[in-house]
């Protein structure tokens, strides 16, 4: 039976972290599919830190509602016994957001003749926004590189960071994001999404604020880090503003609205292009009407104006979603085209069967005892 080990920030805690979400989805599709599946998370991670003052503990054991299974050690990186936590490891995957002393130890461990195939995850834009701050030195451990979007894998072969690179597209997990089609839709909009660090304020007040406020919208915003002038500006809008909520309860607000929008951060738009954050295949997986503010499809993952909308500018914002609240059957159409094309190209399935796809070009061929299709 191949054995997977993950290490990540966390997979506990979403707070602020939205790469736990697909990072579940994957293991739990790898679990699913026979493989030994391992989490590895340090005991002192900043968004487990943050969903502990904000919820308490109790919401660090609530992703288990929809993740029993998975397997999660907590460990100590002052103490991480590495020899003992690769023991057996087929394939050893190392998200971006790890300590660059815990990279260098497991790129370490795997040049000493180690057997595994060890692939570094990257899926933020670091490597493109603040190159200097990435643990180049150490990649060279690493058999290849897994990019969440074609300009980022051409970053690391024009840096010359990685001796294989490969496009490795984040998705919805469909086992936990699917249409609720009973559920009362209470509102015209909601938006999950965090304030962060002004990388998208100017964005979220024009794509957001002013057109809910506008349209007279009935609308509720999920999320943390939103500053007290944020708020305020929601208030004034008639925004709900309901703060944090777990990503495996994402589902449930999406089918009591209307529609959403999705609103990329800034470097995204322009120095990632063609990158969606995980929130549009999540979106279209349930089935919710969505708008989008610019940016560019440049790898043609989805087909906009049948997938999703597209606006341009504040105003046409305000127009898609006056006409999606207007008009069921454009929300029904919207529905249908974006959670088939989920289904058809970007569930986690799809990425594991793509991920398979890439071990045997690094000359590793895994064969899982069983393979159950998500449902």
């Amino acid at each position: 039976m191949p054995k997977i080990v993950l290490f990540c920030h966390s997979l506990r805690s979403d707070w602020n972290h939205g790469n736990t979400h697909f990072l579940r989805g994957i293991l739990s599709e790898c679990g699913h599919r026979g493989f030994d599946v391992l989490a590895l998370e340090p005991a002192n991670s900043w968004s487990a830190q943050g969903l502990l003052e904000d919820r308490g503990p109790a919401a660090l054991e609530a992703w288990r509602e929809s993740y029993p299974p998975l397997p999660l050690a907590i460990y100590d990186p002052a103490r991480l016994d590495v020899d003992r936590a690769l023991e057996g490891a087929d394939l050893v995957l190392v998200h971006e957001w790890n300590e660059p002393e815990l990279i260098a130890r497991i790129a370490a461990h795997r040049k000493s003749a180690s057997s595994y195939l060890l692939l570094f995850h990257d899926t933020h834009h670091r490597a493109v926004s603040a190159p200097a701050s990435m643990p180049a030195a150490h990649l060279d451990g690493f058999d290849a590189v897994l990019a969440f979007g074609e300009v980022l894998r051409e970053a690391y072969v024009r840096q010359g960071w990685a001796r294989h690179a490969f496009t490795w597209h984040e998705a919805a997990d469909l086992r936990v994001f699917r249409p609720r089609p009973d559920a009362v839709r209470e509102r015209d909009l909601v938006w999950i999404g965090n304030w962060g660090d002004d990388e998208r304020a100017a964005e979220l007040h024009e794509f957001l604020i002013e057109p809910v406020a506008s349209l007279g919208l009935s609308a509720r915003v999920h999320g943390v880090r939103y500053p007290p002038d944020a708020r305020q500006a929601l208030a004034q809008a008639g925004v709900e503003f309901a703060g944090y909520l777990p990503n495996f309860r994402v589902p449930e607000a999406f089918a009591g609205a209307v529609a959403t929008v999705h609103i990329p951060r800034r470097p995204y738009v322009r120095m990632l292009p063609g990158i969606p954050t995980i929130r549009v295949f999540e979106a279209l997986a349930c089935g919710t009407p969505l708008v989008c503010a610019p940016w560019e499809d440049t790898e043609g993952l989805f087909t906009p104006g049948q997938d999703f909308l597209v606006a341009r500018s504040g105003i046409e914002m305000r127009g898609r979603l006056d006409s999606i609240r207007n008009d069921p059957e454009l929300g029904a159409a919207l529905s249908e085209h974006g959670r088939a094309t989920i289904e058809a190209r970007h569930s986690c399935a799809h990425r594991v069967d793509e991920l398979l796809i890439i071990c045997r070009a690094l000359g590793r061929d895994f064969c899982p005892p069983q393979t159950v299709a998500a449902q």
